[in-house]
Parts: C-alpha cells; structure tokens; sequence
C-alpha cells in the first residue's frame, strides 16, 4: 500500500476509506490495516493523506473495542509516525489536532507497558518526545489544537496521579500513578506526581486568568469532572480555582451579541460543573463538607447574577399605542378633577358563592365540591399518585390566603347542617304519617331503589288481607313486649372466663427428624427460582437488617440463617437445665425440644450443602451465616448455663475444611473469609497449615496469614503463632515465613535455630555418652 507518483491522491483516499470501513465491520483487522497505512502517512506523503492519517490513528487508538493487550501491540506500533506527524515542518491545524488527539489516548497505554516492561526504554523515549513537543506548541496554537492539548494534558493528569481505585475502565482497569513501584528503573514516582501537578495548574491558569475565550474554558472546565471523581488529591485545587472564576466577566464590557453568546456558554457550563460537584461529589459523600456551603452559595450567586444580566436585557419594548393605553393621555390627566388624584379605595372583592347542594340525597364528592365547572367535577383525583397529592395539598395550602379557607370550610360546615336538619326533618315526617296510619308513609332510608310498581295488583296469596283495624286490635291483645336488656347481666360480656390452649402432643426423636428435614427442604425450594441482587444495589444494613426487606435471594437466605440461628433460641438452654436437674418439664415450656434442635440442625446441614455446592460465589453468604451464628452463640454466654451447646466455632471448621478440598493458587476468596467472620481460633488458623504440603497453595496460606497480621490486629498474634507453627513444621515454607517473622518478631526465629541447635548437640551428647558407658 505505498504511495506511488503513479497513483491519484483521490484514488489513495479511495481506497484508505475501503479498508477503513473494514476495520470498523471488523475489529480484527484494525492491527494490520494500521500498520499497513503507516508508510502511506509518513512524513513525505501529501497533506490530505496526513490529514486522513491522523484522524484515523486518533480513532483507531480510541476505540473501545480492542482488548488491552491488542492496544499495546497498536500504540507501540504507531509511536514513530506520531512523532514525525508532530514535529512536521507542514504545522497544519488538522494534522497537529488528530495527532494529538491520538497521543492522548496512546499514553496511558504505553505508560501501563513501561510499568510492565522497563526494559523497553524507546518507547518511553519516544512518548517523552510526543510529550514535550505538545507541551511546547500548546500556547501558541490555533483554537482547535490547544483544545487537544487540554484533552492531552488531562489524560497526563489522570495517569500521573493517584487513583481512588473506584473508576471502572475497560475491564476494570484504571491506569494511575498508584501501578507504578517505588523502584522503577524508568518511572520516579515523585517526578511524575509533581509533573502533573504542574500540568494541572497549567490547566487551571484559563480559569485563574478569567479568559473570555468561551472555547478553552468550556474545554477546562468538561476535563475537570472526571478529574474531581476519580482522582480525590485533585479536587480541592480544582473546586477552589472554579469557586474564584467568574463566567460573566464580560457583562462590565458592552453587551454585544457574541458576547452575549459567550457569558451564557461559559455560565451554563460552569453552572453544570457546579451542580454536578455539588450533588456527587460533595453533598453524597461528605454532607458536612467544608466545600458545600461554598458551592450551594455559589450556584445560587450564578443563577442570580446571570437573571439580572440577561433577563432585564431581553425584555421587549413596548409598543406606542401600548404605551399609552397604560400610561393614558398626559393632557387629559391634566384636565381632570383634583378629586380624581386621591380615589377611593377599592371596594373589597366580593369572595365566591357556594353553590347549594341539589335536592335529594348526596354522595360524600358531592358534600365537598365547591365549583361550578363540569370539567373539574368530572375529574377522577385517584388517578394522580398519592405522593404528588400530598406535595400539591402542601403547596396549596402554604400559599392560601387564610379568609379563603375559613370561607370554604364554613360553607362545607354549612352543607353538613343543612344535610343533617334534612335527614331530622324527614325522619320526622315518616314518623308522624306512620302515627297516623297514612298509607302514603315511606320511608327514604329504607325504600327500594329503582323497583318500579306495574305489578301492584298482583297478589299471590289467595287469602283475603288483613285490614288496618285487624292489625290494630291484635297488637292491643297482645302481652306487653318486655326489654332484653332488664334481663341481662350486665358483667356477662365481660365475664369470659380464663381460656387456655391444649398443649402440643410430645414428639420423639425420629418423627422429629423427619419433620424438620420436610420443612428445611421446603425452606430451600424457592431459592432456584429467586433471583440474586445486582451490584448497583445499597449495601446491606449489617446485623440488624430486616431479613425479608425484598422478595430476592439475599432476603431468603437471610431469613434461612437466622431461623438456623435464632428461631429457637433459649429451648437448647431449657433442655440443658432438664438434663442437668433431672426435672419434669413444666406445661409452660412443653415444647418438643427434639423438634426444635433437629430443625436447627437441618437448616444449618443444608446451608452447609448449599455454600459448598458453589463455594466461590457464595462466600459472602458463609460469612453471613457464621456471623449470625457468633451472635447467637455471644447472646447463649449470657445465660449463664455452662454445657450451653456453641455452635459458630464447629460450622466454621466444617466450612474451612469443605473449602480446602477445592483451594487452588487463585482463591483469593480464602482469604476474604477470614477476614470477614467474626472471630478466629488457633484451631481454625491450624487448618491452614494444611496448605503449606502443596508448594502451589503454599503462597496463599501465607499471604492469607499476612493480611491477618497487617488488617486484623485481634488476631495478629493467632496469626504470627500460625506462621511460626509451619516454620517449625514444613522445611519449604521457612523463607517466606522467616521473612514475615523477621519483621512482626524479631529474633524469633534465631530463637528457635538455637533450641533446635541445643536439641541436636544435647542428642547427639547423650548418644556419645551411652556409647562410653557401653
């Protein structure tokens, strides 16, 4: 693919295009293309073919889908080209902009593979070239360009600096100052630090001068967020330098149009840097911050200043005629009686009629309706959410003025006495008709709904009815009806008597086996179909949570471990008292205790059995469960019972051992369980020592050990006796162990090779004497 005389410019450009879409279909072609193009760009090609060049380098080394390994091999391959592209005599802005932009993304990489790879001291060489001609050309370089090196400087910033080891890259990869070791040949920790302070405050200087140039400060300021985020020793300079720079500089110099544009551009950005500052930055992390004040007073000042610079500015004249409809006739004012200047004062508005409720009988809606309008009587309130409502009643209710709702519920109030003297004065009336035996009586409360009468004059009944005056004269006959209540006793209904439940029916031993394993079976059921929480959600709340906060796996097992634990918690203790004392259980405790351990102990086979069956994953819920069984035992010590039974130091054991039948060199998560559980035992740290047989796990029993020693103090010196047990024990694992021992205790281990040196010279003494006496 070399460039030829023979060859058209367009017809090159042709063809660059072709195998540019190639590798965009493909992502495996992008190694050999790239290298490919590289002698087509080269410093005597053409400036379209540069111009093509660099910004296809710039996306080849931006795009997200290489593989980290597949990048190095790419950027490594490509650093002599972007060399000469920079230092061309050709300074055209294209080139220079597409170039630089590349080196962006090319540094992390090649500074990841120095830290690596030291030996490999030509690209590092030539990155520091790419770096200092950048640097130079930055200041005195068109707008486009010193936009890329912006870009340039903080992709520098962010490798040179610390990181908080938060930042998700690809593949969780975060490349920062923290890869680099103490003793690199190449890489001076302390140089690279302070280069990119002095980068940054070299980014900064745009905000420390005030620029007007809308373009590198919009460009400073959107480089500064993910510097804030990621990089926690950047942030104070950075908040401070934005808190003292002011975007509507410019409002004291005329008020132009461009400079119109440019106050609002650099404002809105400031302003979303702000927001964003102040809400992820600030305000989650640290709400008593000292940077929180300061920016909330900030953002407020911003927003005000830029209403009553733009808002006052883009108001509308008004018209002549509107003018004057507003302000009147100056003559005509003039003629006008002097009793006009002083008018009276307004008559007070009249307030808004109630509407009377229409006759007959109303539903509660009704009773509270107080408008006129169809519309908003027709409008179903249940359908806005309850949460909105009790924003919009708070609302409303904080801006009403207080005679409008004293208006409103006195005319409710007056509704309800209207409604309430209605019902007494129909009541009233069924009552009087009654008395008279008029037929026509009905009453409203208990008359039929919509039964319509063509049918009146049927009759079913053969016989002839009984008359008004009949029905009179059987109820005079008729014994005086006597009150229930004067032969009721007035203590009956409180006078229930004591109640209590049948006690259960004993259980033994085999049924209750039987019984437990069922319902710890059923308990497990559903965990196969629950799902699992994702990572985005909130942490757990600790020991204290509430088990079945949400219907998931976490929830379940949760609610699985402490059934283990505590759902019958103190009856273990009960049948230790009756074993010990001999005595007949009581009907107040007759609970099947053999129900109640067997249970226990089913939950907890079947915890175990599940943990193991994919012990990685799942160790946090081992951890958990170990947990819950520590606390049960701690509250079992407080009874006080002496052969009270303990169970987390036997489940623990149990689930070390399990774990160590699978162990390999990269189970990391070994080490993770004993750093999580609650507490540690000599027993528990001597299962390691099992490890120590295998030179290929040998390392991870001792860097397990080591984190105890450095991360857990309570258990530092279970820890160092651990180590020094397998000092004594396994000849392979003295070097790494006596190099822990040297530096947690010193002179240990020449303590122990003199005891031993002893040993052997006082045997090999006694066999030299057995030998004279012989």
């Amino acid at each position: 693919m070399a460039s030829t005389p023979a060859v058209p410019i367009e017809e090159q450009l042709k063809q660059l295009n072709a195998a540019r879409k190639l590798a965009l279909e493909n992502s495996a072609y992008y190694d050999r293309i790239v290298k490919g193009v590289l002698p087509v760009i080269g410093p005597t090609s053409s400036i379209e073919l540069k111009r093509w060049g660099a910004e296809f380098l710039a996306e080849s080394l931006a795009t997200p889908v290489l593989s980290m390994r597949d990048k190095e091999s790419l950027t490594l391959s490509v650093l002599d080209t972007l060399k000469s592209l920079l230092e061309s005599e050709q300074d055209d802005a294209i080139v220079l902009k597409a170039s630089i932009a590349a080196a962006a993304s090319a540094y992390p990489v090649v500074l990841r593979w120095i830290i690596h790879n030291s030996y490999h001291t030509e690209a590092w060489e030539q990155t520091s070239a790419i770096k200092s001609r950048i640097l130079r050309i930055w200041d005195g370089a068109p707008a486009p360009v010193r936009l890329s090196c912006i870009k340039f400087a903080q992709r520098v910033v962010l490798a040179q600096t610390t990181s908080n080891g938060q930042e998700v890259k690809y593949g969780g990869l975060d490349i920062s100052l923290g890869m680099v070791p103490a003793n690199h040949p190449l890489l001076d920790p302390r140089l690279m630090e302070a280069e990119a302070t002095g980068l940054l405050d070299r980014m900064l200087g745009v905000l420390q001068d005030n620029s007007n140039d809308a373009l590198l400060v919009d460009a400073t300021l959107n480089c500064l967020s993910i510097l804030i985020r990621t990089r926690p020793s950047t942030s104070n300079r950075i908040i401070n330098c934005v808190l003292n720079f002011n975007p509507l500089k410019l409002a004291n110099s005329p008020m132009t149009p461009k400079n119109k544009v440019l106050m609002k551009s650099m404002e809105k950005t400031t302003r979303m840097l702000m927001i964003n500052i102040l809400k992820r930055h600030v305000s989650s992390r640290d709400p008593n911050n000292q940077h929180s004040g300061r920016v909330q007073q900030y953002v407020e000042r911003l927003m005000r200043s830029r209403a009553e610079i733009f808002d006052e500015a883009g108001r509308k004249r008004q018209l002549a005629d509107q003018a004057a409809a507003q302000y009147g006739d100056l003559k005509r004012q003039k003629m006008q009686d002097a009793s006009a200047a002083a008018p009276e004062p307004a008559a007070p508005a009249q307030p808004a009629v109630i509407p009377p409720l229409a006759p007959g009988p109303q539903t509660l809606a009704a009773v509270f309706t107080l408008t006129n309008n169809p519309g908003l009587q027709a409008f179903d309130a249940t359908s806005i959410p309850a949460n909105l409502v009790a924003k919009i009643v708070a609302r409303t209710l904080n801006t009403l003025d207080q005679s409008v709702l004293d208006f409103a519920v006195n005319g409710i109030r007056s509704r309800l006495h209207t409604l309430q003297a209605a019902a007494v004065t129909a009541a009233a009336q069924y009552a009087a008709h009654g008395a008279a035996g008029l037929p026509g009586a009905i009453n409203p409360a208990t008359a039929p709904l919509g039964v319509e009468e063509d049918d009146d004059d049927y009759e079913p009944n053969l016989d002839a009815a009984e008359d008004t005056e009949q029905i009179l004269n059987k109820l005079d006959n008729a014994p005086p009806e006597t009150a229930l209540d004067e032969y009721a006793d007035p203590n009956a209904a409180l006078g229930l008597g004591p109640f209590t439940l049948a006690p259960p029916p004993l259980i033994d031993a085999d049924v209750a086996s039987k019984l437990s394993s069922a319902a710890a079976s059923r308990l497990f059921g559903p965990l196969s179909s629950l799902s699992s929480e994702g990572p985005s959600k909130k942490p757990k709340a600790g020991i204290n949570r509430l088990a079945a906060s949400s219907y998931d796996r976490d929830s379940w097992l949760t609610v699985a471990t402490r059934l283990a634990t505590r759902s019958t918690f103190g009856l273990e203790e009960e049948e230790q008292e009756e074993e010990q004392t001999s005595a007949v259980k009581s009907e107040e405790g007759a609970v099947s205790h053999p129900l109640a351990s067997t249970f226990n102990q089913s939950i907890r086979e079947m915890l175990f059995t599940y943990i193991l069956e994919d012990w990685r994953p799942r160790i946090e819920v081992a951890v958990a469960w170990l947990s819950e069984e520590w606390y049960n035992d701690q509250l079992t010590k407080r009874t006080g019972l002496r052969n009270a039974p303990l169970h987390y130091e036997t489940w623990a054991l149990r689930l070390l051992d399990g774990f160590m039948t699978f162990i390999t060199a990269q189970d990391k998560v070994l080490t993770r369980f004993l750093a999580e559980i609650p507490e540690l035992s000599g027993e528990l740290l001597g299962r390691l020592k099992t490890l120590c047989g295998d030179p290929n796990t040998l390392g991870l029993a001792m860097t397990s050990l080591l984190y105890l020693v450095m991360m857990r103090p309570p258990a530092r010196e279970l820890a160092l006796d651990t180590v020094g047990g397998i000092w004594v024990e396994y000849e392979e694992a003295r070097p790494l162990a006596a190099k822990y021992l040297s530096k947690w205790r010193p002179g240990w281990v020449e303590q122990q090779m003199h005891l031993q040196a002893a040993k052997a010279v006082a045997g090999g003494g006694g066999n030299g004497a057995a030998g004279i006496a012989a």
